[in-house]
Protein backbone atom coordinates (compact mmCIF):
# COMPACT_ATOMS: atom_id res chain seq x y z
CA UNK A 1 0.00 0.00 0.00
CA UNK A 2 1.38 3.55 -1.13
CA UNK A 3 1.03 6.91 1.52
CA UNK A 4 -1.37 9.18 0.41
CA UNK A 5 -0.77 12.79 1.61
CA UNK A 6 -2.92 15.45 1.91
CA UNK A 7 -2.28 19.10 1.37
CA UNK A 8 -5.73 21.10 2.32
CA UNK A 9 -8.09 22.45 5.06
CA UNK A 10 -9.21 21.50 8.15
CA UNK A 11 -12.19 23.40 9.51
CA UNK A 12 -14.95 23.72 12.61
CA UNK A 13 -18.36 23.08 10.60
CA UNK A 14 -21.11 25.01 12.53
CA UNK A 15 -24.21 23.06 11.03
CA UNK A 16 -27.60 24.24 10.86
CA UNK A 17 -30.69 22.21 9.66
CA UNK A 18 -33.81 24.45 8.37
CA UNK A 19 -36.80 23.61 6.80
CA UNK A 20 -36.17 25.36 3.84
CA UNK A 21 -33.18 28.27 2.69
CA UNK A 22 -34.27 31.50 3.98
CA UNK A 23 -34.38 34.79 1.88
CA UNK A 24 -32.67 37.87 1.94
CA UNK A 25 -33.44 39.78 5.57
CA UNK A 26 -35.64 36.58 6.83
CA UNK A 27 -35.31 34.99 9.61
CA UNK A 28 -36.34 31.28 10.48
CA UNK A 29 -36.24 28.86 12.72
CA UNK A 30 -33.78 25.74 12.81
CA UNK A 31 -34.65 22.24 12.80
CA UNK A 32 -30.82 20.92 14.76
CA UNK A 33 -27.70 22.77 15.50
CA UNK A 34 -24.22 20.58 15.63
CA UNK A 35 -20.36 21.29 15.71
CA UNK A 36 -18.52 19.14 13.45
CA UNK A 37 -14.82 18.51 12.43
CA UNK A 38 -14.50 18.97 8.85
CA UNK A 39 -12.84 20.81 5.96
CA UNK A 40 -12.38 19.38 2.76
CA UNK A 41 -8.79 18.30 3.58
CA UNK A 42 -9.73 16.73 6.77
CA UNK A 43 -12.31 15.11 5.54
CA UNK A 44 -10.79 13.36 2.75
CA UNK A 45 -8.09 12.51 4.91
CA UNK A 46 -10.51 10.87 7.56
CA UNK A 47 -12.10 9.43 4.86
CA UNK A 48 -8.75 7.65 3.58
CA UNK A 49 -7.80 6.89 7.00
CA UNK A 50 -11.50 4.98 7.94
CA UNK A 51 -11.41 3.20 4.62
CA UNK A 52 -7.70 1.90 5.21
CA UNK A 53 -5.55 4.08 3.49
CA UNK A 54 -2.11 5.09 4.77
CA UNK A 55 -2.68 9.05 5.47
CA UNK A 56 -0.19 11.87 6.67
CA UNK A 57 -2.51 15.20 6.86
CA UNK A 58 -0.87 18.37 5.90
CA UNK A 59 -2.38 22.13 6.82
CA UNK A 60 -2.35 24.50 10.04
CA UNK A 61 -5.37 25.06 12.27
CA UNK A 62 -5.39 27.90 14.75
CA UNK A 63 -6.46 28.52 18.88
CA UNK A 64 -10.38 28.15 18.47
CA UNK A 65 -11.21 24.55 17.62
CA UNK A 66 -7.35 23.47 17.13
CA UNK A 67 -6.31 20.50 19.22
CA UNK A 68 -10.02 18.76 18.69
CA UNK A 69 -9.55 18.84 15.10
CA UNK A 70 -6.24 17.19 15.28
CA UNK A 71 -7.75 14.55 17.94
CA UNK A 72 -10.18 13.60 15.99
CA UNK A 73 -8.57 13.27 12.55
CA UNK A 74 -5.84 11.23 14.62
CA UNK A 75 -8.36 9.30 15.86
CA UNK A 76 -9.91 8.33 12.47
CA UNK A 77 -5.84 6.83 11.99
CA UNK A 78 -4.37 9.96 10.07
CA UNK A 79 -0.83 10.84 10.77
CA UNK A 80 -1.03 14.54 12.24
CA UNK A 81 2.31 15.66 12.70
CA UNK A 82 2.17 18.12 9.85
CA UNK A 83 -0.63 19.46 11.36
CA UNK A 84 1.14 22.64 12.44
CA UNK A 85 -1.14 25.24 15.07
CA UNK A 86 -0.49 28.23 15.06
CA UNK A 87 -1.15 31.58 17.82
CA UNK A 88 -3.02 34.49 17.31
CA UNK A 89 -5.38 33.02 14.83
CA UNK A 90 -8.95 30.86 14.44
CA UNK A 91 -9.30 27.64 12.53
CA UNK A 92 -11.41 27.61 9.53
CA UNK A 93 -15.20 27.45 10.06
CA UNK A 94 -17.10 26.48 7.62
CA UNK A 95 -21.28 27.66 8.49
CA UNK A 96 -23.64 24.90 6.89
CA UNK A 97 -26.93 25.16 5.90
CA UNK A 98 -28.59 21.76 5.35
CA UNK A 99 -32.08 21.38 3.89
CA UNK A 100 -33.89 18.39 2.39
CA UNK A 101 -30.33 16.60 2.60
CA UNK A 102 -28.62 19.28 0.38
CA UNK A 103 -26.37 22.02 1.76
CA UNK A 104 -25.04 25.48 1.39
CA UNK A 105 -21.76 26.35 2.79
CA UNK A 106 -20.03 29.82 3.97
CA UNK A 107 -16.37 29.49 5.11
CA UNK A 108 -13.91 31.70 6.87
CA UNK A 109 -10.14 30.38 6.07
CA UNK A 110 -8.64 31.28 9.02
CA UNK A 111 -5.34 29.61 10.03
CA UNK A 112 -5.96 27.59 6.26
CA UNK A 113 -4.53 30.45 4.59
CA UNK A 114 -1.45 30.05 6.74
CA UNK A 115 -0.35 26.78 4.98
CA UNK A 116 3.50 27.34 4.20
CA UNK A 117 5.98 25.96 1.07
CA UNK A 118 8.01 24.94 3.86
CA UNK A 119 5.56 22.77 5.68
CA UNK A 120 4.50 21.15 2.65
CA UNK A 121 8.39 20.45 1.71
CA UNK A 122 8.92 19.21 5.30
CA UNK A 123 5.86 16.72 5.14
CA UNK A 124 6.55 15.29 1.33
CA UNK A 125 10.19 15.21 2.14
CA UNK A 126 9.88 11.21 3.21
CA UNK A 127 7.28 10.70 0.24
CA UNK A 128 8.31 8.11 -2.37
CA UNK A 129 8.09 7.71 -5.86
CA UNK A 130 4.60 6.48 -6.67
CA UNK A 131 3.22 7.28 -3.54
CA UNK A 132 -0.19 9.47 -3.93
CA UNK A 133 -1.08 13.57 -3.24
CA UNK A 134 -4.51 15.06 -2.85
CA UNK A 135 -5.32 18.45 -3.05
CA UNK A 136 -8.46 20.69 -2.74
CA UNK A 137 -8.72 24.43 -3.36
CA UNK A 138 -9.11 25.65 0.27
CA UNK A 139 -6.01 26.80 1.41
CA UNK A 140 -4.12 29.06 -1.07
CA UNK A 141 -3.83 28.10 -4.75
CA UNK A 142 0.05 28.70 -4.56
CA UNK A 143 0.38 26.21 -1.71
CA UNK A 144 -1.83 24.36 -4.02
CA UNK A 145 0.32 24.36 -7.08
CA UNK A 146 3.77 24.20 -4.95
CA UNK A 147 2.57 20.95 -3.64
CA UNK A 148 1.46 19.64 -6.87
CA UNK A 149 5.02 20.48 -8.30
CA UNK A 150 6.64 18.96 -5.28
CA UNK A 151 4.29 15.66 -6.04
CA UNK A 152 5.29 15.58 -9.89
CA UNK A 153 9.49 16.16 -9.01
CA UNK A 154 9.13 13.03 -6.47
CA UNK A 155 6.97 10.75 -9.21
CA UNK A 156 4.06 10.60 -7.33
CA UNK A 157 0.17 10.61 -8.39
CA UNK A 158 -1.77 13.72 -7.71
CA UNK A 159 -5.46 14.03 -7.48
CA UNK A 160 -6.77 17.39 -7.28
CA UNK A 161 -10.38 17.95 -5.84
CA UNK A 162 -10.95 21.74 -7.67
CA UNK A 163 -13.01 22.64 -4.68
CA UNK A 164 -14.41 25.27 -3.94
CA UNK A 165 -14.55 26.42 -8.04
CA UNK A 166 -12.58 29.55 -8.60
CA UNK A 167 -10.04 30.64 -11.26
CA UNK A 168 -7.33 28.24 -11.08
CA UNK A 169 -3.05 29.36 -11.68
CA UNK A 170 -0.94 28.45 -14.23
CA UNK A 171 0.78 25.19 -12.98
CA UNK A 172 -1.71 23.86 -11.00
CA UNK A 173 -3.52 21.82 -13.95
CA UNK A 174 -0.92 20.70 -15.81
CA UNK A 175 1.09 18.97 -12.52
CA UNK A 176 -2.24 16.75 -12.20
CA UNK A 177 -2.84 13.17 -12.53
CA UNK A 178 -6.39 13.54 -11.51
CA UNK A 179 -9.22 16.33 -11.43
CA UNK A 180 -11.72 14.80 -9.37
CA UNK A 181 -14.99 17.77 -9.89
CA UNK A 182 -18.50 16.96 -9.21
CA UNK A 183 -20.92 18.49 -11.70
CA UNK A 184 -21.26 21.90 -11.18
CA UNK A 185 -17.09 22.45 -10.81
CA UNK A 186 -17.05 20.46 -14.09
CA UNK A 187 -19.29 23.21 -15.65
CA UNK A 188 -17.28 26.30 -14.08
CA UNK A 189 -14.15 24.89 -15.14
CA UNK A 190 -15.21 23.71 -19.07
CA UNK A 191 -18.76 26.06 -19.66
CA UNK A 192 -20.74 22.00 -20.10
CA UNK A 193 -22.77 20.51 -17.52
CA UNK A 194 -21.76 17.02 -17.80
CA UNK A 195 -24.92 14.41 -17.11
CA UNK A 196 -24.42 11.38 -19.50
CA UNK A 197 -21.44 9.99 -21.51
CA UNK A 198 -21.60 12.59 -24.55
CA UNK A 199 -21.48 14.95 -22.50
CA UNK A 200 -18.59 13.78 -19.67
CA UNK A 201 -16.48 13.10 -22.65
CA UNK A 202 -16.40 16.77 -24.25
CA UNK A 203 -16.24 18.21 -20.49
CA UNK A 204 -13.10 15.95 -20.00
CA UNK A 205 -11.61 16.77 -23.10
CA UNK A 206 -12.00 20.22 -22.76
CA UNK A 207 -10.18 19.63 -18.87
CA UNK A 208 -7.48 17.35 -21.14
CA UNK A 209 -6.67 20.79 -23.36
CA UNK A 210 -5.80 22.40 -20.25
CA UNK A 211 -3.33 19.70 -19.92
CA UNK A 212 -4.96 16.94 -17.45
CA UNK A 213 -4.76 13.65 -18.29
CA UNK A 214 -7.42 11.36 -16.29
CA UNK A 215 -10.73 13.09 -15.46
CA UNK A 216 -13.64 11.84 -12.39
CA UNK A 217 -16.31 13.31 -12.40
CA UNK A 218 -19.07 13.06 -9.91
CA UNK A 219 -22.51 13.10 -10.55
CA UNK A 220 -24.56 12.76 -7.35
CA UNK A 221 -27.43 9.96 -7.75
CA UNK A 222 -26.00 9.43 -11.18
CA UNK A 223 -23.28 8.02 -9.90
CA UNK A 224 -19.41 9.05 -11.59
CA UNK A 225 -17.76 9.22 -14.94
CA UNK A 226 -14.19 8.86 -15.98
CA UNK A 227 -12.32 9.94 -19.14
CA UNK A 228 -8.64 9.53 -19.63
CA UNK A 229 -5.62 7.39 -20.25
CA UNK A 230 -7.68 3.93 -19.23
CA UNK A 231 -10.98 5.20 -21.82
CA UNK A 232 -13.99 5.83 -20.48
CA UNK A 233 -16.20 4.45 -17.93
CA UNK A 234 -18.67 4.63 -15.37
CA UNK A 235 -19.82 3.58 -11.87
CA UNK A 236 -23.49 3.42 -10.57
CA UNK A 237 -24.16 5.20 -7.44
CA UNK A 238 -24.28 3.07 -4.35
CA UNK A 239 -28.38 2.48 -3.40
CA UNK A 240 -29.19 4.29 -0.54
CA UNK A 241 -31.96 7.04 1.02
CA UNK A 242 -29.94 10.60 0.67
CA UNK A 243 -30.69 13.07 3.84
CA UNK A 244 -27.36 14.86 4.43
CA UNK A 245 -24.86 14.67 1.19
CA UNK A 246 -22.59 16.79 3.68
CA UNK A 247 -19.21 15.08 3.08
CA UNK A 248 -20.29 12.59 0.69
CA UNK A 249 -18.06 13.95 -2.32
CA UNK A 250 -15.16 14.18 0.65
CA UNK A 251 -15.93 10.38 1.06
CA UNK A 252 -15.64 9.83 -2.90
CA UNK A 253 -12.24 11.47 -3.27
CA UNK A 254 -10.86 9.47 -0.40
CA UNK A 255 -12.40 6.25 -1.39
CA UNK A 256 -10.85 6.37 -4.66
CA UNK A 257 -7.06 7.45 -3.28
CA UNK A 258 -7.33 4.37 -1.05
CA UNK A 259 -8.44 2.02 -4.10
CA UNK A 260 -5.85 3.32 -6.52
CA UNK A 261 -3.13 3.38 -3.52
CA UNK A 262 -4.17 -0.47 -2.84
CA UNK A 263 -3.47 -1.04 -6.69
CA UNK A 264 -7.26 -1.13 -7.75
CA UNK A 265 -8.19 0.05 -11.29
CA UNK A 266 -9.71 2.79 -12.10
CA UNK A 267 -13.31 1.45 -12.61
CA UNK A 268 -12.45 -0.77 -8.79
CA UNK A 269 -11.30 2.36 -7.51
CA UNK A 270 -14.84 4.00 -8.25
CA UNK A 271 -16.90 1.57 -7.41
CA UNK A 272 -15.11 1.43 -4.05
CA UNK A 273 -15.20 5.65 -3.87
CA UNK A 274 -19.26 4.93 -4.62
CA UNK A 275 -20.18 2.34 -2.04
CA UNK A 276 -18.44 4.49 0.45
CA UNK A 277 -20.29 7.86 0.14
CA UNK A 278 -23.62 5.89 -0.38
CA UNK A 279 -23.58 5.27 2.97
CA UNK A 280 -22.14 8.92 3.92
CA UNK A 281 -25.05 9.99 2.63
CA UNK A 282 -27.24 8.41 4.81
CA UNK A 283 -26.20 9.91 7.87
CA UNK A 284 -25.93 13.71 9.43
CA UNK A 285 -22.50 15.21 10.03
CA UNK A 286 -19.11 15.52 8.46
CA UNK A 287 -16.38 13.14 9.57
CA UNK A 288 -18.18 10.78 11.69
CA UNK A 289 -20.93 10.20 8.67
CA UNK A 290 -18.11 8.70 6.75
CA UNK A 291 -18.13 4.74 7.10
CA UNK A 292 -14.86 2.90 7.99
CA UNK A 293 -13.65 -0.06 5.67
CA UNK A 294 -15.47 -3.08 7.76
CA UNK A 295 -19.27 -0.96 7.20
CA UNK A 296 -18.40 -0.83 3.52
CA UNK A 297 -17.68 -4.35 3.20
CA UNK A 298 -20.64 -5.36 5.39
CA UNK A 299 -22.88 -3.67 3.07
CA UNK A 300 -21.46 -4.16 -0.14
CA UNK A 301 -18.52 -6.81 0.19
CA UNK A 302 -14.88 -6.74 0.55
CA UNK A 303 -14.10 -4.96 -2.37
CA UNK A 304 -17.11 -2.35 -2.10
CA UNK A 305 -19.39 -3.02 -5.17
CA UNK A 306 -22.45 -1.38 -6.02
CA UNK A 307 -25.26 -3.68 -6.28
Amino acid sequence: MKKIYVVGSLNMDLVVRAPFMPENGMTISGEGFMTNPGGKGANQAAAIGKLGGDVRMVGCVGEAFGEELKRTLEGYGADVRFVEKLSGISSGIAVIVVVDGDNRIILDAGANGKVSEGLVDRALEGAEEGDFLVCQLEIPQEIVRHALQRAKEKGMVALLNPAPAAKLLPGILENCDYIMPNQSEAEFYTGIFPKDEESAKKCAAALAGKGVKNVVITMGAEGSAYVGESGYCRAECGKAAAGDTTAAGDTYVGGFAVGLSEGMSVQEAMDFASCASAITVTRRGAQQSIPTRAEVAEKYGPTGRTK
